[in-house]
Formats: C-alpha cells, structure tokens, sequence
C-alpha cells in the first residue's frame, strides 16, 4: 500500500547535513517526496511510497540524524502520486 508521511523535526537539524542525508538515504528505497529547512529552524520532510518503504527511509533518517533531532512531529496524509524523485526543496514554508 503506498502511504505518504509528513514530518517536521525539531532540534539541531539545520547545519549539520541533514537534507542532503534524507536525500541520499532516500536513493534506491523507492520513496518519493522532499526534505526542506523552514525559516523557524525546524526541517519539514514529505515522503511517499510503500508503507516499509517509508518507515525504512525514516528509521533510516532516525539512526543517521538522531543526536541533532529533539522531537519528530508526523502525521499521515493520503498519497498523492504527485512525485517523481525525492529532493530538496528551497522554498521557505
């Protein structure tokens, strides 16, 4: 079943490598979606794929980033479809 998941992590998250790490753990697990700082210093992730794919990407992102993220606030939403890669994305929400 093809899930989509959006998160914000809290914490020490910007600086220190943390989108460029979601997007090479995203290779080859077959998720889709992007990662993005927001100006309040929190990043914002929304994935989508197959639901242990998803949960694989961002156990994957808890074990690499874990000492800089202090909270994960996620919630499921309905799958769109809508991406074709996972990236980063640039714009300030």
């Amino acid at each position: 079943m093809v899930v989509r998941r959006h998160v914000h992590y809290t914490g020490r998250v910007q600086g220190v490598g943390f989108r460029y790490a979601a997007v090479g753990l995203a290779r080859g697990r077959g998720v889709s979606g992007w990662v993005r700082n927001l100006a309040d210093g929190r990043v914002e992730i929304v994935v989508e794929g197959q639901e242990t794919a998803v949960l694989g990407f961002l156990g994957a992102l808890r074990d690499r980033m874990g000492a800089y993220i202090r909270k994960a606030e996620e919630r499921d939403e309905p799958a769109t479809g809508e991406f074709e890669a996972f990236d980063v994305a640039y714009d300030w929400g």
